[in-house]
C-alpha cells in the first residue's frame, strides 16, 4: 500500500511512502483483536474491590426470634443480609483480572488493527519535524490543519523527542508512542494514526 506524504501544515509533499502489505494489508481477525482488547482492558483492573460477608462484619450473633410460630419468615442474626446494614451475600473480594496471551494472537491482533486502519483510510503519514520549544499550540496547529482537534490520534514516532512529546502532554485526545510500543486497543480507540516518515519502518518489527 502506497501513502502519500504530508507536512506539518496540511500539504501533500513530492514523494510517498509504501507500507508492508504484511502489517497494513492482511485478512483482519475479529476474534484475536477481541482477546487482546480484552487482556488489555483486564489488566487496566485494579481488583481492590471488597465487601463484608457475615463471618467479616460486626455485629451480634444472637437469634432474633424464635425459629417458628411468629407467622413471619425466619431470621438468624443481626448481620443476615436481609436486614439494613447486614452483610452482602456473594460480595466481590480482590482478585487478579489479568489472563495470559500468546505473543502470536496478540501480533496478529495489532496489524489486523492497523490492516483495519489502512483500509478505513484513517491513516497520515507526517514529514519528520521537531520543535525549537515546547508549545502546545504549536501541536495544535498542525492537528488544526488536518482537522483533528476534537479527534482522537495517536502520533507514532521512531524516537521520543522532548519537546514533542510536552507539547502533546497537556492534549487528551492525544498520545504520542514509539511503534514498537504500540497495542491493538490504542489503535482501535484513536480516529487516526500519524505516523512520522521515519517511523513507517519499526512496523516491520511486529511481524519479526
Amino acid at each position: 500500500m502506497e501513502l502519500t506524504v504530508y507536512n506539518i501544515n496540511g500539504n501533500k509533499a513530492e514523494r510517498s511512502v509504501e507500507l508492508n502489505d504484511k502489517v497494513f494489508g492482511i485478512e483482519p481477525n475479529d476474534h484475536v483483536i477481541y482477546l487482546d482488547v480484552k487482556q488489555y482492558l483486564a489488566n487496566q483492573r485494579q481488583g481492590t474491590h471488597s465487601s463484608l460477608e457475615k463471618s467479616t462484619i460486626s455485629g451480634s450473633t444472637r437469634k432474633l426470634k424464635k425459629q417458628k410460630g411468629t407467622g413471619g419468615a425466619r431470621a438468624g442474626s443481626i448481620k443476615s443480609p436481609l436486614f439494613k446494614g447486614g452483610a452482602r451475600v456473594f460480595g466481590p473480594h480482590p482478585r487478579d483480572y489479568s489472563f495470559k496471551l500468546n505473543k502470536k494472537v496478540k501480533r496478529l491482533a495489532r496489524i489486523s488493527a492497523l490492516t483495519y486502519k489502512a483500509k478505513e483510510e484513517n491513516i497520515i503519514i507526517l514529514e519528520n519535524f521537531i520543535f525549537e520549544e515546547p508549545k502546545t499550540k504549536n501541536y495544535l496547529q498542525i492537528l488544526n490543519n488536518f482537522d483533528l482537534v476534537e479527534k482522537k490520534t495517536i502520533l507514532v514516532v521512531s524516537e521520543l523527542n522532548k519537546n514533542v512529546y510536552l507539547s502533546t502532554r497537556n492534549l487528551k485526545n492525544v498520545k504520542i508512542i514509539k511503534a514498537s510500543n504500540l497495542n491493538t486497543y490504542d489503535i482501535l480507540n484513536a480516529k487516526k494514526l500519524l505516523i512520522i516518515e521515519d517511523s513507517v519502518k519499526d512496523f516491520d518489527q511486529l511481524i519479526d
